[in-house]
């Protein structure tokens, strides 16, 4: 009864394992018939190896098989037990030995040692055709085994089947166990090398994956510190344009004038954000900013010491300055805004203080202590893969401060250095 259920088990396997290795194929095949009409490459590597590979090596076993058939093996029914127990024991291991987690499983490892075992007992109680089982034991256990152990397990199992070959017939020891000796690596570097294949295929989709993740939510940094400061400069300036105009037309069109400008310039940063292209620069975004918080009834106060710095640093601080010149103009209520630069021979230190009384822009994130907001976060994760640091707070004298600090690069150092007395804009 045992047996049948494990005679019954093999056949779910192997009918499993079929309609894998047929999807497989379909695959591959499909590959091939895009590649054909593309006239590209497939990089699907075809289908993976599996059982069926190894199941025509079972023909060696037919002389064996045929001395059963032909009653010339003493006691046929043992022989005949034997044959079946073996080839099932083969057909169980190769299928499970191209499935890491099976191949590593104990009763993987039982089934070879016991196909070890009645390869043995049939060897020496037939000798003849029945040492060819040698050659298969080889097979099933080059498929099996990996890593430093193969070539000393190889060695000494080739060993062990010339000696039985020896002591059963005297002769033909040498083909047998050469013949196991080769059939255990060969399928070792066949298999390990195709499994390699495989995982390099994997981790190349894998990278082609992060590389596509990477890439989408750097655009969503991007177009979120652009369009969030840009929308909200154009508001405040409308704003603007409509107070001052039933009173002082000229003022008012200058508004109007500022937000043409600022769209067609967020149209220009956009295309370059799409592309990738985008160098801020720290100048620039101070003046902006500095028009923008004069809008919004602001007071801007702009201090900025130290030597140039390179256009790296400089595009990273003018993410800073946008995001949190943009804060302060929707959520902060300030009436004075304090933006200092300040840099020595290693960092460089950003710090945009206001006397608002608003509340932060929004509630503070668990994982990121004091930094809230997506825009925020996003400056965050752009600072630390520069080696610098985002402060964001409440301050003890009230209103809220936005502190950035990053390294100096070598560009950076390599400047000439500029007079350290602070410059107002």
């Amino acid at each position: 009864m045992f047996w049948i259920r494990g005679v019954a088990c093999q056949v779910s396997h192997w009918r499993a394992a079929r309609a894998r290795w047929r999807a497989d194929v379909a695959a591959f095949r499909a590959a091939q018939k895009d590649a054909r009409r593309t006239g590209k490459l497939p990089e699907h590597p075809g289908p993976p190896p599996t059982g069926f590979g190894l199941l025509p090596w079972l023909l060696m076993g037919m002389g064996a098989f045929s001395n059963v058939i032909q009653g010339k093996t003493a006691n046929p029914w043992f022989g005949g037990l034997g044959l079946l127990a073996f080839n099932s024991l083969y057909i169980y291991v190769t299928f499970r030995c191209f499935d890491r987690r099976r191949r590593e499983e104990r009763s993987t490892r039982v089934a070879l040692l016991l196909m070890a075992l009645l390869t043995t007992a049939l060897a020496l109680g037939y000798g003849g055709n029945w040492l060819m089982f040698f050659p298969l034991l080889g097979l099933a256990t080059g498929a099996v085994l990996r890593g430093p152990w193969l070539g000393r397990t190889g060695i000494l199992l080739a060993a062990f089947a010339g000696a039985v070959s020896v002591y059963r017939d005297g002769s033909d020891a040498v083909t047998i166990a050469y013949g196991t000796f080769l059939s255990t690596m060969i399928t070792a570097a066949i298999l390990s090398l195709s499994e390699a294949v495989r995982e390099l295929q994997a981790a190349r989709e894998k990278l082609a994956h992060q590389a596509v993740e990477k890439e989408r939510l750097r655009f969503s940094r991007d177009l979120h510190d652009l369009l969030g400061h840009t929308l909200s400069v154009i508001v405040v300036k409308s704003e603007a344009a409509r107070r001052l105009a039933p009173g002082n037309l000229d003022a008012a069109l200058t508004q109007i004038g500022d937000i043409e400008s600022v769209g067609r310039q967020a149209l220009t940063e956009i295309r370059e954000a799409v592309t990738g292209y985008r160098e801020g620069s720290l100048a620039t975004e101070l003046d902006r900013a500095r028009s923008a918080l004069s809008a919004a009834a602001v007071e801007p106060v702009v201090l900025r010491s130290g030597a140039p710095l390179a256009p790296q640093t400089e595009a990273l601080l003018g993410w800073v300055v946008r995001e949190a010149v943009t804060n302060v103009v929707r959520h902060a209520g300030a009436t004075r805004c304090e933006i200092t630069v300040q840099s020595t021979s290693e960092r460089v230190s950003l710090t945009i203080a206001d006397n608002g009384e608003g509340p932060p822009p929004t509630a503070p994130s668990p994982s990121l202590p004091g930094i809230g907001g997506t825009g925020l976060k996003g400056l965050t994760e752009r600072l630390a893969a520069a080696g610098g640091a985002l402060r964001a707070g409440p301050s003890p004298r009230g209103g809220f401060t936005v502190t950035a600090e990053l390294p100096v690069e070598a560009d950076d150092a390599s400047e000439p250095a500029a007079a350290t007395a602070p410059r107002a804009y």
